[in-house]
């Protein structure tokens, strides 16, 4: 999922739609936004969809007020339909507020049975919903003490924007997985899960939001408030390998500059003999250009991408994703008939994307196919919101490298190594690398022990 508010900026939906624009390759089920006027006034819309599809019709402008915030959703099968749409918007009688969320909270169903043995309905299984009736749980204190006492009761990897009639709360979790930056635009300010949101929007990148940290904005300016006194720099690794766009800085570090390190490492750990360097577009170009770098051997456009479809991993079932790939891509049969390919991608989840295009290569005559993975082997499930669904499905969970090899039809099979892939970062930050060593940062909950 994506993010995005905005503080103190005349025509706030406008600004957060193009923004938004900019974080769509973070979901593309659904998206968008909600304001207040200078009166308390509410207004929101949201749908199923591109943004494109959401807003069609001169919605954006019907959207009054200088402060807002935004969402795109990432399809997930377990929450899916307009109901958990965000944001979400609630009332109650110490002050209406809206809530947007990425990422997830792994003891959601934990706190879900505290506040249902209380009396609280829920209306959608969003951690959105979970922090509102958190916070709303107390009263007569400011309502920076009730943020507080509800992030301290969840742990996970996630990235929270409140809004109320007169101030945006920024919110990140204390270990820092997922990416959330603040910037400055007309005297205003901007929140948002990349910084890449800043540059359409014509915001300057100002801060990352501190692991732990609540960022209130309001008439005051920018307030800090730490709500733990753990604080970590574990961002989730796929951020920089996969779901990030490679104009973002995340963490002091460039997305396309990790990348592309990524790459020349990953050409140093599993050299091979090849004509040319294949990147699989779009999140794999800058690791296929440090491949090539390092390695001497040509990078080349072998593959084109179908400007139109939209990113298969995030597809909410498996039958829609390998209907993407034969929509997603084709070969150049000149560029690779007759030579042997190095193709480099970004990871492998299940392997049904990998085997699609090495079978794509060799009918348009590429005679050996040896495909470079710029990540480790992915062989644990994700609990930070990365959907990744069962460990049976992940092709490296119960495979070895040389049977993974096979399952995909590979040549050869090559991943970059943990110690690569932290070092990418060039210091910045020790990344999450959950999914590929099991080595988690937080406390996992087994919900199936949990009363339903």
């Amino acid at each position: 999922m994506g993010v995005l508010a905005v503080y103190g900026v005349d025509d706030a939906a406008t600004r957060i739609y193009y923004g938004l624009h900019n974080l769509q390759h973070r979901g593309q089920e659904g998206g968008g936004i909600a304001t207040f006027d200078e009166g308390g006034q509410y207004y929101r819309h949201r749908g199923m969809g591109l943004l494109s599809e959401v807003f069609t019709d001169g919605e954006v402008k019907s959207l009054k007020g200088r402060l807002g915030i935004g969402s795109v959703k990432y399809a997930n099968a377990s929450r899916s339909g307009l109901d958990n749409v965000e944001p979400l918007f609630f009332h109650h009688r110490s002050g209406d507020f809206a809530v947007a969320a990425d990422g997830n909270v792994v003891n959601s169903r934990q706190i879900a049975d505290f506040l249902e043995k209380r009396g609280t309905i829920f209306q959608t299984g969003t951690d959105s919903e979970l922090l509102a009736h958190l916070v709303k749980k107390n009263v007569g204190e400011d309502r920076i003490v009730h943020i507080v006492k509800a992030l301290n009761m969840m742990e996970g990897g996630f990235a929270f924007v409140i809004m109320t009639p007169n101030r945006i709360y920024a919110c990140r979790d204390k270990h820092g997985i997922k990416p959330l930056c603040i910037g400055t635009l007309d005297g205003g300010y901007v929140v948002s899960s990349e910084s890449c949101a800043f540059n359409i929007m014509g915001a300057t990148f100002l801060r990352d939001v501190k692991p732990g940290e609540i960022v209130s904005l309001d008439t005051h300016g920018i307030r800090s408030t730490l709500y733990s006194r753990f604080s970590r720099k574990r961002m989730c690794a796929m951020e920089y390998i996969y779901f990030a766009r490679p104009d973002s800085d995340i963490d002091g570090c460039n997305v396309h500059a990790y990348r592309k390190e990524a790459g020349r490492r990953l050409a140093r750990e599993c050299p091979v003999e090849a004509d040319i360097v294949v990147g699989v577009p779009e999140s794999s170009l800058s690791a296929a250009m440090g491949y090539s770098e390092e390695s001497g051997i040509p990078y080349e456009m072998g593959l084109v991408k179908h400007k139109y479809v939209g990113r298969t991993f995030i597809q909410p079932v498996q039958s829609m994703r390998e209907l993407g790939v034969k929509m997603k891509l084709s070969p150049v049969q000149s560029i690779v008939n007759g030579k042997r390919i190095v193709l480099v991608d970004d990871s492998i989840v299940r392997g049904t994307t990998s085997l699609k295009i090495v079978k794509l290569l060799r009918e348009a005559g590429a005679t050996e196919v040896h495909v470079r993975i710029a990540s480790p082997m992915m062989k644990y499930t994700c609990h930070y919101g990365v959907d990744t669904s069962t460990p049976e499905e992940l092709l490296c969970s119960h495979r070895t490298l040389e049977e993974a090899r096979e399952a995909i039809g590979a040549d050869s099979l090559g991943y970059l190594s943990p110690e690569s892939t932290r070092d990418s970062c060039f210091g910045c930050a020790d990344p999450c690398q959950a999914c590929f060593t099991g080595e988690y940062p937080t406390l996992l909950y087994n919900e199936s022990n949990t009363e339903e």
